[in-house]
Order: C-alpha cells, then sequence, then structure tokens
C-alpha cells in the first residue's frame, strides 16, 4: 500500500456521540481545576464534555457573560449565531439560545436551524452594522478542524471578526466568576423549547452569501472558463452551499463527499493518528487528494469552513505557497482596492508573501498570531487580505468594502479557480514560477509536546526566553529577537528570530497542549531541517535546565 493512501479510522476510534452528549448534561465541570475553567485561545473556548472542559455550565456561563459584556458595551442589536456540525455543536447552540432569550437578546439563526459557516456569520455581522444603528454582533459553535469529540465557541463583536484580547478576557474572567458561583446569576429561559420563542429569527445565511459571492470573487469568469472543480465539505458546514454556488454561478463543480456524520469516520487519520477535520493535511485531506486527476482544481474546506486547502495535478498546495499566489492575484487584479492596501501576514507565515508585497510596490502588516489582529486594518482597508499560515485568509470586495473580517475558506477556493481561469495555469504553477523569480524559500512547521519543562521554559515569558536563546543556530548567528509584532506592536505569545538566510519562531499553541516550531530557509530545505533541529535541540536543553 502506498503511504500516499488514505488510512481510515477504526470502528472502535470512533466517538460515541451519545456518550459525547449525555456527558454534555450530566457532568459538572471544577472551576478549581485549570483544565475545566472557561479559556479563550486564539480562537474561542475549546474542549470536550467528556473531559469536562465543554459542558453545559461552561455554555451557560459563557453566553450569558457574552450578554453582559454586550451590554456594558452598548451593543444592542441582534446576535447572528451559527454552529457547524461537530456533536457538540447543536446542544451548545440551543443553551446560548435559552441565555439569549432570557436576556432579551434577539438572535438570528439559520433558516431550518441549519448549519453556518464562521464567514457566513461575519458577513451577516458587517452587513447589518452597515445599515443600522443598533449594532449587531455574534457567536460561532464550533472548534473548527478539531477532533469529533471537542466543541467549541466563540464570539465575534460588531467588527464581526473574532473578539479581541480584551473582551475575551473579560468574557472569560465573567464566565469562570459565574461557574464558580454555580451559574445562580445566569438568565435561562424557562418557558421550554428557547428556538419558539419570539426573539428567536430565522435568517437564510446561505442565500444572502451566495447572492452576494460576485462582489468578491470573479464568478462569471469562472463560469466562463469552463474548469472543473471538485470541492469536499470534510462534513462540515459548507456541505449546503456549493451545489447552490455552482446553480446559481453556472460553475461545473462536483461535491465529492456529501457524508454529514459527527463521527467524521469518513476523514482519513492525520499524522498523530486522530481524526482532524484539517484541510491543510495531507494525511486528512487522503480523500479528496484521490480525485486530484478527476479535476481541473478541486478543494476543501474544513468543519466551520474558515480554512481552505487546495488540491492540483501536483497534489495539496503548502497554504503559504497559495496564499503567496493569491496575494499576488489580488494585488494585481483588484483595482477598485485602496492604492495603499497592504497584505497582512501572521509573524509565522511566509517571508514569501513580503516578498510579493514588495514586488507589487505594497507593504506587508506583520502581526502575531490570530485572525483578531486583521480585523482593524481589513475595516480600514489597510489590509487589501489577512493570511495565516494555518490556511486561513479573507480579503476585501472588488469595491474595497470587507467582506467578511473573520476567515473564510469558501472564497479562498473559488479564488483558486478565478485564478486558474484568469492564467490559464493553476495555483501550484504560478508558484513555481513566483520561486524563480522572487527567490526559493524551504518553510516547515513542527508540534512539539508541551511537556511540563516547557510549559516552565514558557511561563517565564517571552523576554526571559529570548535572552536563553543561543546567539547562533546551524552556523548562523540569530541577528534578531523579536517578541512583539512589528505590524502593530503586539505581543507575539511566543518569539520570532532573524537570520540572514533563514527565520525562526516559537510558541505555544492556543488550543492544542503542543508547542508550535516555525522554521523557513532561503536557501534549501536541508538547510531548514538543520535549523529545526539545532532549534529543537535548544529548547529541549533549555527546558531541562530549569
Amino acid at each position: 500500500m502506498s503511504s500516499d493512501a488514505p488510512i481510515w479510522p477504526a470502528l472502535d476510534m470512533l466517538v460515541d456521540v451519545p456518550a459525547l452528549i449525555d456527558a454534555y448534561y450530566t457532568q459538572t465541570p471544577d472551576p478549581d481545576e485549570p483544565g475545566q475553567r472557561v479559556s479563550f485561545g486564539t480562537s474561542g473556548h475549546r474542549g470536550s464534555s467528556l473531559s469536562r472542559s465543554f459542558n453545559e455550565a461552561h455554555i451557560l456561563a459563557v453566553t450569558q457573560a457574552v450578554c453582559d459584556v454586550r451590554r456594558e458595551c452598548g451593543v444592542t442589536g441582534p446576535l447572528f449565531l451559527g454552529m457547524d456540525t461537530h456533536a457538540l455543536s447543536r446542544p451548545a447552540l440551543d443553551t446560548a439560545l435559552e441565555v439569549l432569550v432570557a436576556n432579551g437578546v434577539a438572535a438570528y439563526v439559520q433558516t431550518g436551524f441549519g448549519f453556518t459557516p464562521t464567514p457566513a456569520v461575519s458577513r451577516a455581522i458587517l452587513a447589518w452594522n452597515r445599515e443600522h444603528e443598533a449594532q449587531a454582533d455574534g457567536i460561532v459553535v464550533t472548534p473548527s478542524h478539531n477532533p469529533p469529540a471537542d466543541g467549541g465557541f466563540k464570539y465575534n463583536p460588531p467588527t464581526g471578526g473574532p473578539a479581541d484580547a480584551d473582551a475575551t478576557r473579560r468574557i472569560a474572567t465573567r464566565a469562570n466568576e459565574l461557574l464558580r458561583a454555580k451559574n445562580a446569576d445566569v438568565r435561562r429561559y424557562a418557558k421550554g423549547d428557547a428556538r419558539r420563542a419570539s426573539l428567536v429569527r430565522e435568517y437564510d445565511f446561505m442565500g444572502e452569501y451566495i447572492r452576494e459571492l460576485a462582489l468578491v470573487v470573479d464568478m462569471p469568469r469562472i463560469a466562463a472558463s469552463g474548469l472543473r472543480l471538485g470541492a469536499d465539505p470534510l462534513g462540515g458546514a459548507s456541505l449546503a452551499y456549493w451545489e447552490p454556488i455552482a446553480a446559481r454561478y453556472g460553475l461545473d463543480l462536483t461535491v465529492t463527499n456529501s457524508a454529514l456524520d459527527p463521527t467524521f469516520r469518513f476523514i482519513p487519520l492525520d499524522y498523530d493518528g486522530a481524526i482532524r477535520m484539517d484541510c491543510s493535511s495531507p494525511k486528512a485531506m487522503a480523500g479528496l487528494l484521490a480525485y486530484k486527476d478527476s479535476f481541473d482544481l478541486a478543494f476543501a474546506c474544513d468543519p466551520d469552513a474558515d480554512r481552505h486547502g487546495i488540491v492540483t495535478a501536483q497534489g495539496l498546495m503548502n497554504p503559504n505557497q497559495y496564499l503567496a499566489v493569491a496575494a499576488r492575484h489580488l494585488l494585481a487584479s483588484r483595482s477598485g482596492w485602496p492604492a495603499c492596501a497592504a497584505v497582512g501576514k501572521t509573524v509565522v507565515t511566509s517571508a514569501m508573501l513580503e516578498r510579493v508585497a514588495r514586488s507589487a510596490g505594497r507593504n506587508a502588516i506583520e502581526v502575531p498570531v490570530g485572525f483578531k489582529w486583521f480585523v482593524p486594518f481589513l475595516l480600514e482597508g489597510a489590509c487589501g487580505m489577512g493570511c495565516e499560515e494555518s490556511a486561513g485568509a479573507s480579503f476585501l470586495r472588488f469595491d474595497g468594502v470587507p467582506w467578511t473580517t473573520d476567515k473564510d475558506g469558501l472564497i479562498m477556493c473559488l479564488l483558486a479557480a478565478e485564478i486558474m481561469a484568469a492564467t490559464g495555469k493553476s495555483p501550484a504553477e504560478l508558484y513555481a514560477d513566483m520561486a524563480l523569480e522572487l527567490g526559493p524559500v524551504a518553510y516547515g512547521r513542527l508540534d512539539m509536546p508541551l511537556s511540563d519543562a516547557l510549559r516552565r521554559l514558557f511561563a517565564e515569558g517571552p523576554q526571559a526566553l529570548a535572552q536563553r536563546m543561543p546567539g547562533n543556530l546551524a552556523g548562523e548567528p540569530v541577528a534578531r529577537v523579536l517578541t512583539k509584532a512589528p505590524g502593530n506592536d503586539a505581543p507575539i505569545g511566543g518569539l520570532k528570530g532573524l537570520m540572514q538566510n533563514a527565520w525562526f519562531a516559537v510558541r505555544p499553541s492556543g488550543t492544542e497542549p503542543v508547542c508550535k516550531v516555525y522554521t523557513e530557509s532561503f536557501v534549501d530545505e536541508s538547510h531548514r531541517r538543520a535549523l529545526q533541529d539545532a532549534l529543537v535541540e535548544a529548547l529541549a536543553s533549555l527546558a531541562a535546565s530549569l
């Protein structure tokens, strides 16, 4: 069997959905246990009911906290509420509705209580707020691409994007106060099914999103090209979107997998043997990769459709490479954007984005990890596009108006088709041309288990860690170490080292118990691997010395 062949999960690996939902309602978290408190990482609170980190008590508390914070901030419009296809999402949405209704908040949900991609919620918030004085906000119930047993809950304020650090701190602090008081101060609808309450209103997220797609992607050009397109929703919230998109805009598009099952048994095992709906992982995408010769272009989104995976005849594109191709195309083709619109990138996204920006006479704005940092730049038009190395991005409409201020996997997939229709080349072929023109880069990311020793090392703080780092790695001096992002002077949450022929970064994950190690060489892959090995060895040595 080829090493690239999909490895499917065994039956005994699948999550027990009834047990998972039962635990959501019956297991009570202990707020004295750090792992059972409400904690907002880079994208909201995540956990599992089986580990008492995502239970009804959490959602009661965090929704009440959202109501309290939005009231303090003067947010009086409706709240747009979406959910993905994880098993815990629907129970959590029902719990959230009970609290929202009891607090007098009008909650807009997908018509028929269907699933809603994250970008559809962000688009709805922005569209409402352009036309109404009473500002709206939103909640998306999703753990993104995390395994089937997980649940997630994130808040999007009136800016439409992920809440900033101050808002998430206030929400988490208030939610944990409520948890410690056994949710005694949580207001909860007590008249039966909150879905039937007059404050709960059905809204056609899908119809409005699809109707306006041509404002942000050149849909007529894709249709005229006749490209054969394949789309894999990976069992997520975009499943209901692809066929209506194809029908409305006349695309030759086939949904390769229409399965909808909260065990996600149809997703091949990831690199670590887990079921993870990660559209940037070659292992998890092995199912779609088997179709790569059946289409001119294929693509996938994760369960809440805020990430993208692009498959060409050459295979699954590295997210950094596709983002570079997308940025170059957008800067060249969007004449309605502000002339100064920059490319936004996180500190751990490929330096190729900086080269692309420079070649177009634009700047690159570098921010910490987390799409929330792009929100003000997108709203102001200072960034035409925001890019994350983990296959997340969004960009302005043709007229320079924000489309979403959260990641949008659907438009990134469709943009790949627009690029191919415009150039006659796949994004992979265009990247190969770009590397010859702008110079090579070799990029990699390694997830190290976050041991207790590594936790203690990061607990000392970025500055202390920076001072402990060796001044030379893989035979090359470290010229500069950053602990704040150059684009907005915000803390990185780790550090980034700059070298003449490379850069590296280390940071603890905000959602998983791992330390993320990033390396990029401007020489070749061999040089990058040597740098990565030296960096891992240095981190292990520092951790052992504590």
